[in-house]
């Protein structure tokens, strides 16, 4: 019998390796991981990773092109490789805007492509809204303007429309009484001293906003909290909380109202269709602000970076706005 078998889809190419790594002392007690990948002498350009409190993973090398950029990554106040570990002193977006131009001067850098996604966005928007005449071109995913509206949607709303299993899981974690404003519940739990009280909670949340990060989970109930509360605490949930519970430190609507300053920055946006956790209003409506963005849906993606072709969409734009 012939062998019918599919062949074997081919794994992506390994990430570039960083050629420097540093720590970086910023104040306030923080050092901040950095990594540069590339071309020493290549077009500067940014990563902003998402979260608040995700950290810089290596896939997000793939978006720049070695030969031709000078890529710098970061882990944001609190996160990754940064120290100290979960620090939620002075970390405030403020903070993090002051801690890119800072690390921009370090390196001795004009003007450079921003680039980033989710939160990541939030927060390429804020610098480039404060230090536009820094920023060259912004590529940005997944485009969240840190309303209240849009934090509702994301963790109540939105899943009681779409996953309504899994938003009643998330809500039958917490006991009858906190059931009725979960959203609340669990950022005082996350942030309460008890660990016995936080880490379920924390474990909790970030099953919960990873199904939701994607078109097609694998799980989409929550499992059990676990009795256990030895281990390391993931920390995305941990600092999400603590910019939700202070409303990610900007006014309400701030960066849509400010959306001027970016007028003459050249930028694209690549929006995932059903993404569940910042859908396309948020993405359009900086748009239509935003006079000379161009605005991408990807039809076939949710919210993850990973998800259809949206990481090879965010290398184009890159790509298309480095200067040849």
């Amino acid at each position: 019998m012939p062998d019918t078998a599919l062949p074997e889809t081919p794994s992506p190419p390994e990430p570039p390796r960083p050629y420097d790594a540093r720590m970086l002392a910023v104040g306030d007690g923080h050092w901040l991981y950095i990594e540069e990948v590339g071309n020493r002498d290549g077009y500067p350009a940014l990563f902003l990773h998402g979260g608040p409190g995700s950290g810089a993973q290596h896939m997000h090398r793939r978006i720049f092109d070695p030969d031709r950029h000078r890529a710098i990554l970061f882990d944001q106040r609190g996160a990754g490789r940064s120290h100290p570990h979960l620090s939620l002193t002075a970390n405030t977006t403020g903070h993090l805007v002051e801690d890119i131009e800072r690390i921009r001067t370090h390196f001795g850098i004009d003007k450079w492509i921003v680039a980033g996604g989710s939160w990541g966005s939030t927060l390429g928007i804020a610098y480039a809204e404060r230090y536009p005449q820094r920023v060259a071109g912004l590529v940005l995913r997944a485009v969240f303007l840190g309303t209240a509206e849009e934090v509702d949607w994301a963790f109540v709303t939105g899943p009681k429309t779409f996953r309504p299993d899994l938003y009643a899981d998330f809500v039958a974690m917490l006991p009858g009484p906190e059931q009725r404003d979960p959203l609340q519940a669990y950022i005082r739990r996350i942030a309460h001293p008890d660990r016995a009280v936080h880490f379920a909670a924390v474990q909790a949340w970030y099953e919960y906003e990873r199904a939701l990060s994607q078109l097609t989970p694998g799980a989409t109930r929550l499992p059990l909290p676990a009795s256990c509360t030895q281990g390391r605490l993931p920390p995305t949930p941990v600092i999400e909380a603590h910019y939700i519970r202070n409303n990610f430190f900007l006014a309400p609507n701030q960066l849509l109202a400010q959306a001027g300053q970016l007028a003459g920055i050249p930028g694209a946006i690549i929006q995932g269709r059903y993404d569940l956790l910042c859908p396309p209003l948020a993405a359009n409506a900086l748009a239509q602000a935003w006079p000379g963005c161009d605005l991408t849906f990807v039809e076939a993606a949710g919210h993850a970076m990973t998800e259809s072709d949206v990481t090879e969409r965010m290398r184009s734009a890159v790509a298309a706005l480095t200067p040849r």
